[in-house]
């Protein structure tokens, strides 16, 4: 059964922009300012990095972009960025919390979709490689401190909004 089969095109968007979207919100979770750019490319490498990680996925691999074909992982990465912000312009997202409460109701409504529609060890990996987007970023740079020296790999911040993130997918809440 094919994922167009099994997800309606709303839904196979909303798999592919919850992980997006926990990578972005964790990146502006603590205000890091110059780190910010770290977490940011992090977030989007931890994200296409899912169809290496879990390449027998099914929902993972048809979600992300084809990165063997130049041309089409272009078009499918513009479309994906054109509907990501037309989304949150349609739910008004203006600030960092309102980031949060998105990115939270998303998750949940995520972790009712996979139990409806997924497979276990499908369920497993996404919520994985949801979580792990949301732990790289977290871990990217330092917050706080002076030019890098001092201050803290995970701010508390951070750690608020991985164990949030995982209390609404129904996976593990401790940051490694």
């Amino acid at each position: 059964m094919s994922l167009d089969t099994r997800f309606t095109e709303e839904e196979l968007f909303l798999l592919a922009n919850v992980p997006f979207s926990i990578g972005q919100t964790m990146a502006f979770a603590a205000g890091s300012g110059l780190g910010t750019v770290k977490e940011l490319y992090s977030s989007t490498k931890s994200f296409l990095d899912g169809a290496k990680h879990y390449s027998t996925n099914e929902i993972i691999t048809g979600i992300l972009p084809n990165l063997e074909n130049g041309a089409e992982a272009k078009t499918a990465a513009k479309a994906f960025q054109e509907k990501a912000k037309e989304n949150f312009k349609t739910r008004d997202i203006k600030t960092v919390e309102n980031m949060r409460q998105f990115v939270i109701g998303d998750a949940s409504a995520i972790a009712k979709l996979l139990e409806e529609k997924a497979t276990p060890e499908e369920i497993k990996e996404y919520k994985e490689w949801a979580m792990s987007i949301a732990e790289n970023v977290a871990k990217a740079a330092k917050e706080g401190g002076f030019l890098g020296f001092g201050g803290e790999r995970v701010s508390p911040d951070e750690k608020k909004l991985y164990a949030d993130i995982a209390t609404a997918l129904g996976t593990d809440t401790n940051l490694s």
